[in-house]
């Protein structure tokens, strides 16, 4: 009876309700205010592609009676949609810039809401305010948090949501000179209601920057810095390879804090190379010594890494070290020539081989197998699946393998990609056990020095081919 009379007492208690009476009261409070921004594509480096893509969108915005005429209607939205960093909140604000709209920035997390029915009032009252204020552009990043597929087992408060969103971009006014702007890293998840023509009418890809966005990336971010006359922005541009806008700011912001921790009164081409180690390789570890031993397994495994790199010719090495940097107890950087995007078989077998280079010398040296390999195999499992399952680059044929066909497959894919991978090893030590002098004056070099950088790799090995 007692159990009973405090279960009762909980249905009775009127805490839910006070709660859910203080959200809507702070809901009513909340300030859905706009700003104007200031950005404009001249701040945008790089994505030149893209900033014509919008430029029309900017136009229409401007000048809206010339499009009228020709019976043409403004798109209702654009969908940003790649990795992470690559400038679609700043491009999003630059639009907004450019046309002097009012600028609407949220994201999909804000409409989220335990109690049923919150998140609708809030993108009906955005939306609201949004056609008020017109011309306008809403800005909701992370908007898969909001916009993912819907299906049996799906949040019904989410749901809710969701269809709020779709009726208030389908039920635009056509006079109405609102955009909507959505951000996210998953287009995969998102509802098929939400990015069809009428509500995102375009879609638009924001991959890594190639090497000429990287420069103006990099002259962007460095306009307020006093550079050394030795500081080469292109061959920094070459360095930073496969790296985002967000990582590139992060770089040049890394390098003038270490001038200024050096007293320095300009930043060194030193300074970014410290900058890029310490953003690809993190911290130094000053503090966590080698012993004798493992210092020795780690100068060969890296001098195998370089050794394999320079013999296939795949991509130039920039710097090998054995000072332990984050979790890594060294690591070789690789300078590529010129962006790729493309890869054949046999570059992607030599991709394998340097990858497993380290774990071959050890063997080949030492003839055991350690834990030093694992990020390597990790790597090289992920080349040789893609290999099976998405290049049709083994003897299961010229096909792809779907998903839910590789759960399936699972025991044959791995035996497959097992098979691309040992062959890979093998062929891997034989080109060591050939070479095996030039990686122990390698090996002996970087257990004394601790770093080795790319002439002095090539000097090494010429010396050894003149004795």
């Amino acid at each position: 009876m007692k159990k009973l009379r405090k279960i009762f007492e909980k249905i009775k208690n009127p805490v839910p309700a006070l709660a859910q009476s203080k959200t809507e009261k702070e809901d009513k409070n909340e300030d859905s205010s706009s700003s104007h921004p200031q950005t404009t594509f001249d701040d945008v480096a790089g994505l030149e592609e893209v900033k014509e893509e919008l430029f029309e969108i900017v136009d229409f915005m401007k000048n809206p009676d010339k499009y009228k005429v020709m019976g043409a209607r403004i798109p209702k939205g654009v969908l940003f949609y790649g990795p992470p960093g690559t400038g679609k909140t700043l491009l999003a604000s630059a639009v907004a810039g450019e046309t002097n709209s009012s600028f609407f920035n949220i994201t999909g997390s804000e409409f989220v809401e335990k109690y049923v029915g919150v998140g609708a009032k809030r993108v009906r009252t955005l939306f609201e305010k949004a056609r008020k204020e017109a011309p306008s552009i809403i800005f909701i990043d992370e908007i898969d948090a909001i916009g993912v597929k819907r299906h049996l087992e799906s949040n019904n408060e989410k749901d809710q949501t969701l269809n709020q969103l779709l009726v208030e971009m389908d039920g635009f006014n056509k006079d109405s000179n609102v955009l909507v702007i959505g951000a996210t890293n998953r287009l995969d998840l998102l509802d098929e209601a939400l990015v069809r023509p009428g509500r995102f009418d375009r879609h638009i890809q924001m991959g890594a920057p190639n090497f000429h966005s990287r420069c103006e990336i990099l002259k962007v971010h460095t306009k307020d810095k006093p550079l050394a006359r030795d500081v080469d922005l292109e061959m920094l541009a070459k360095k930073t390879h496969g790296f985002s806008g967000a990582y590139i700011s992060n770089i040049a912001n890394e390098a003038a804090i270490i001038a200024v921790r050096e007293s320095m009164n300009t930043i060194t081409s030193d300074h970014f190379d410290k900058a890029l180690e310490r953003v690809v390789a993190g911290l130094e570890s000053k503090n966590s010594k080698l012993i004798e031993r493992e210092k020795r397994i780690v100068a060969y495994h890296e001098s195998g890494h370089a050794l394999v790199s320079d013999l296939v010719g795949l991509d130039p090495i920039q710097k090998v070290s054995i000072i332990p940097r984050g979790q890594a107890l060294g690591y070789v950087m690789q300078l590529p020539d010129e962006d790729r995007y493309i890869y054949t078989k046999e570059e992607l077998l030599n991709k394998m081989m340097i990858l497993l280079a380290g774990k071959a010398a050890e063997q080949l040296i030492f003839n055991h197998q350690s834990t030093g390999a694992s990020d390597d195999l990790k790597k090289v499992s992920e080349i040789a699946t893609n290999m099976v399952c998405n290049y049709g680059m083994s003897d299961l044929g010229f096909m792809t393998i779907t998903e839910r066909e590789q759960h399936f497959m699972s025991g044959t894919i791995k035996a497959e990609a097992n098979k691309i991978v040992e062959g890979c090893f093998v062929d891997t030590l034989d080109i060591l056990k050939e070479n095996e002098n030039d990686l122990e004056v390698l090996a002996a070099h970087l257990f004394k020095n601790e770093t080795m950088s790319h002439d002095e790799l090539k000097n090494l090995i010429k010396k050894q081919a003149v004795n």
